[in-house]
């Protein structure tokens, strides 16, 4: 076993994702047992994850797969060293360094520029951010009001054998209590009851406020969870419109209306143009800082580029968005990062050239005043338990 898991974590820390890794190696070896299926997601998950507080209880940054193995087992989860050099496969036990790591990237076991970067994003409260990112998030659900309310479906959840309760800030969602359970082999979400979805994601589409009767659209609809989040929210009443450049992704979207019972949706093959619709979701691709506790290889994953390589492309996402929405209509602009360079700043850059644009509160009588901050929402999972999100409600001058 310990050869196993010091080949996966060999090939995760030379840059394969942790996922494709883990998924590869049970494929090839079937004969494992639960036990060890188990322990050894643990293994490459864990060493994946705190691969540099780990080089600093070694002593060397760029130490060998059995050797981190030995420090997760012995300095993070208390094994014995000796019971931790036989799991790991290591000879002769190493001696860890006592003490507490000087920076906040060892702390938190970040590369130094993604520490830095949090550094100045959060001031004072970077070293809690970044603790948490180092926990697994909450498993969240949103309730498709098209077919059932969230108290029936807790109580049907129940039934099926999973305890929920409501959840914090969205009024749509419910948070899985205990442990893991198989979601995708629920009734209730076959029936299409539910989706997945992370509370701060649900308060995103519930920041346009969209109505039944309207013309709203969905500029980065990806698969589609807002996109049926706003349907639910029209009562399949009105124009509801779906726009991505992947092709395979507005596939899925389709597939997923019909489980949830949506009709009102139409799908854009095209960038749309020359309409005049009274909401615009632009839920923009970003840095994706905000979901790093989702993978725990995710930061390795990234370079000092991501904090800028996007601001292009959401710039003419958020001027075309601009040009879509009517008179008095509504634009929201949001993503999943913690960066003010894809954020507040480009946001203000939009009202520097649009000035029949105004930042409007978001969520008056409904948000709650702890995810607002500078007129924006801004949720972190040290403040809400959520992903990070960021949002402006911008509102287009009658």
């Amino acid at each position: 076993m310990a050869p196993l898991a010091a080949d996966a974590i060999a090939r995760v820390l030379a840059g394969t994702p942790a996922e494709r890794v883990l998924d590869r190696t049970l494929r090839e070896h079937r004969a494992l047992s639960r036990e060890q299926r188990q322990a050894l997601k643990e293994a490459v998950f864990n060493v994946g994850l705190w691969r540099r507080r780990l080089g600093f209880l070694l002593g060397q940054l760029d130490a060998p797969a059995p050797l981190l193995l030995h420090a997760l087992l012995h300095g993070l989860a208390g094994v014995p060293s000796d019971e931790a050099s036989r799991l790991a496969g290591v000879a002769v036990p190493p001696r860890l360094s006592p003490g507490e790591p000087p920076s906040l990237a060892l702390r938190a076991s970040l590369p130094d520029w993604l520490a830095d970067h949090f550094a100045r994003e959060w001031g004072a409260e970077a070293d809690d951010f970044c603790a948490h990112l180092n926990v697994p998030g909450p498993i969240s659900l949103r309730v498709n009001t098209l077919r059932t309310s969230r108290e029936a479906l807790a109580e049907r959840l129940r039934a099926e054998g999973v305890e929920t309760r409501p959840g914090l800030w969205s009024l749509l969602a419910l948070r899985v209590e205990g442990a893991r359970p198989n979601l995708y082999g629920l009734g209730a979400l076959q029936e299409g009851l539910l989706e997945v979805q992370d509370e701060g994601s649900q308060l995103l589409g519930l920041l346009v406020e969209a109505r039944p009767g309207e013309t709203v659209l969905d500029l980065c609809a990806g698969a589609g969870g807002k996109t049926l989040q706003l349907g639910a929210a029209m009562e399949n009443q009105g124009r509801l419109l779906a726009y991505d450049p992947d092709a395979e992704r507005l596939d899925r979207l389709m597939r997923r209306c019909s489980r949830a019972g949506l009709s009102n949706v139409q799908v854009l093959r095209a960038p749309p143009a020359d309409l005049r619709v009274d909401r615009v979701l632009v839920d923009a691709p970003c840095s994706e800082l905000g979901s790093l506790r989702r993978g725990p290889d995710l930061r390795f994953l990234k370079t000092p580029s991501v904090l800028e390589e996007f601001v292009p492309v959401q710039r003419e996402l958020l001027a075309r968005a601009g040009d879509l929405v009517r008179p008095g209509g509504r634009l929201v602009y949001a993503t999943c990062t913690v960066n003010h360079a894809e954020n507040q700043d480009l946001v203000a850059h939009f009202l520097r050239l649009r000035p029949d644009y105004q930042l409007a509160p978001p969520g008056p009588g409904w948000l709650r005043p702890e995810c607002i901050q500078d007129g924006f929402l801004l949720c972190s999972p040290h403040r809400q338990g959520t992903d990070g999100f960021f949002a402006a409600v911008l509102e287009r001058s009658g």
